[in-house]
């Protein structure tokens, strides 16, 4: 059973000339120019049109002023992973107008603002210069508006050469301005004037261009942040608090934008939840543990830096058994590391995040669909195992534009796992224990404040205690507690995501990753296979691993771990679970701050099995 990305399976029965449908778009600005509307109208456009499309935003840390770029990678054949070539570069930033130049892939195209008087020296590219001041003063815009509507002048340039669709695009100006007429119609004529110059003025001379397909029916466009603000609200959140963060912050910022629309009571109208700004991240875990523990379906969002905040919270959650979720959309590290750029550094961190004999269970959505679902599956297992629970996004996936399947809702009702209530207490007479492993499965029953009966209260301890939640430093209590909590986590493989896994006739080999190289390595297997070498292929999507996982590792000559950190995590944890097979675990690690290109992962592979023969 194939499980690649779905647009993925569906490849392209039309045969297209070079060029056609298939190379990537760069745009090269200034951050807070406002181009960000202009790259999402042409992406939004070209999506439109039937064609697979995916969105890389490379921006600074700060807030205006310094470089940034976009690409747009469009693809007949429904790759959606960075691809390092750049056959379209447009130059609108004189601070790197030589560098844009020489990222242009030989045969490739250039546009840039016709007043930068920079020459231009290769030969080996085609140039089309763009009068973008001479539009944009002739827009009617107010001089303080200008300098933004001057980037829809390459829209429309781009539409004209490429031959993409103008009313797509005045679509695609529709909906990020929601109707608006009056900043519709202004940029909208902007990019009619540049398309309209373009077709009078440029004669083409580059095979790129575009046609309609059907490859984006039944698709949307989302980020991972929006979907996993989503889902965390049709899961049945009820309070969330956090800290700004970047690349983290639009998720909390999507609770509030939706939970308004979602989430009010029929009957008064009142909002049935609280999204609450902390003061700073270990604020506003306390809050979330707080809330958990009151019974509240409770949740915050984060990265790298405020996790590191979070480390004794989490450990209280732990080991006073605290149903919270905790979002981690991951960035760079260490330290401030580069808040803009994406990484998969946290894995080992979180997994053992607290100090002593601490396991926490973490969650790795491996798309955007993903992020949705474990939006509310997250819920379900910190509920059903009393544990916090940790997902792991990262910035490719949280803060950039992705196709995706419309989100589902949940097929199953909420589990709220093992809750005491009055009825239940008086059939127990009392005699029940908070710590107590009545199930044999390491998980025991809790009550909730607003438990009117008379045995119901507990002291949640995160110091040592028994199975009754009294005080205590009797040996074999703290070793029988700490068995439980190792017994629960190992249950916690029973309610965790299984792998995805998806294999190749006569492959010996396999690629075992997680997270969002998943795309990357789609398409390099295609690659190596088209070589002669098939591989099998396991996206981890949660630990504890599954017996899948082991299975997976065992019943080949080689593993492959691909990853986008420095260490190998996910190669050291596998190593820890299957230790007899640590020599056919072959570590892929490499992080850049860059989402991982196919090109990458193929190369990696070919070196190493040169090497085997």
């Amino acid at each position: 059973m194939s499980t690649l990305q779905p647009v993925a399976q569906v490849k392209a029965q039309t045969e297209f000339e070079y060029g056609v449908n298939d190379f990537s778009i760069t745009v090269g600005t200034v951050n807070g120019s406002g181009s960000q509307t202009s790259n999402l109208t042409i992406l939004r456009a070209l999506f439109k049109m039937g064609i697979p499309v995916s969105g890389k935003n490379l921006f600074p840390s700060n807030i205006q002023g310094l470089p940034t770029w976009y690409t747009i990678r469009v693809s007949k054949d429904g790759y959606l992973a960075r691809r390092e070539e750049q056959e379209i570069v447009v130059g609108m930033n004189p601070n790197t107008f030589q560098k844009d130049l020489n990222s242009v892939s030989p045969g490739g195209v250039f546009l840039y603002p016709d007043d930068m008087k920079i020459p231009v020296q290769r030969e080996d590219i085609i140039t089309y210069p763009m009068p973008v001041k001479k539009l944009s003063m002739e827009s009617g815009a107010p001089s303080n508006l200008r300098s933004y509507v001057a980037n829809m002048v390459y829209v429309g340039v781009l539409a004209q050469l490429l031959q993409i669709d103008l009313d797509k695009i005045y679509q695609a100006l529709d909906f990020h301005f929601k109707g608006k007429t009056k900043p519709i119609d202004l940029n909208f004529g902007v990019v009619q004037a540049a398309h309209q110059w373009a077709a009078e003025n440029l004669e083409k001379k580059d095979p790129y261009r575009v046609v309609p397909m059907n490859l984006t029916e039944g698709y949307i466009m989302a980020d991972g942040n929006t979907a996993a603000a989503l889902g965390a609200i049709y899961g049945g959140v009820t309070f969330a608090s956090w800290y700004p963060i970047t690349p983290a912050s639009s998720l909390a910022e999507s609770l509030v934008e939706y939970l308004p629309k979602l989430r009010k009571d029929p009957e008064n109208g009142k909002n049935t939840y609280a999204v609450v700004q902390a003061e700073d991240e270990i604020a506003a875990i306390g809050m979330a543990i707080g809330a958990g523990w009151a019974g509240l379906r409770a949740m915050t969002s984060t990265s790298g830096p405020g996790l590191s905040l979070m480390t004794e919270y989490a450990g209280l959650a732990y080991f006073a058994e605290v149903p919270v979720v905790v979002w981690d959309v991951q960035r760079v590290g260490p330290s401030t590391g580069l808040p803009t750029r994406t990484a998969q550094s946290d894995l080992t961190f979180t997994h053992f995040l607290g100090h002593g004999d601490t396991q926490q269970i973490v969650l790795l959505p491996g798309s955007v669909t993903e992020c949705f679902e474990f939006g509310w599956r997250a819920f379900d297992i910190a509920e059903r195992l009393q544990a916090p629970v940790f997902v792991l996004s990262d910035l490719d996936f949280g803060m950039n534009q992705w196709m995706t399947r419309p989100f589902e809702y949940p097929d199953r009702p909420m589990d709220r796992g093992k809750i005491l209530w009055e009825e239940d207490l008086e059939k127990l007479k009392g005699d029940w224990g908070r710590y107590r492993d009545v199930d044999g499965d390491g998980i025991p029953y809790r009550t909730v404040p607003g438990n009117r009966h008379p045995t119901a209260a507990y002291f949640a301890r995160g110091t040592g205690h028994d199975e009754n939640a009294n005080y205590s430093e009797d040996p074999q209590n703290w070793t029988k507690l700490l068995d439980r909590l190792k017994r629960k986590f190992n249950q916690a493989r029973k309610y965790v995501p299984r792998p995805v896994i998806d294999t190749m006739p006569g492959a010996k080999i396999g690629i075992i990753a997680f997270g969002s190289t998943g795309p990357a390595i789609e398409e390099a297997r295609d690659q190596l296979a088209r070589q002669g070498i098939p591989s099998d292929y396991l996206r981890v999507r949660a630990i504890p691993f599954t017996e899948e996982v082991t299975d997976f590792i065992r019943s080949h000559d080689r593993v492959y771990v691909v990853e986008m950190n420095r260490d190998g995590q996910l190669h050291q944890l596998l190593t820890l679970e299957v230790p007899d097979r640590a020599t056919q675990l072959i570590s892929l690690a490499h992080t850049d701050g860059l989402p991982l290109t196919a090109s990458r992962v193929r190369t990696s592979i070919l070196e190493k099995e040169a090497n085997q023969s």
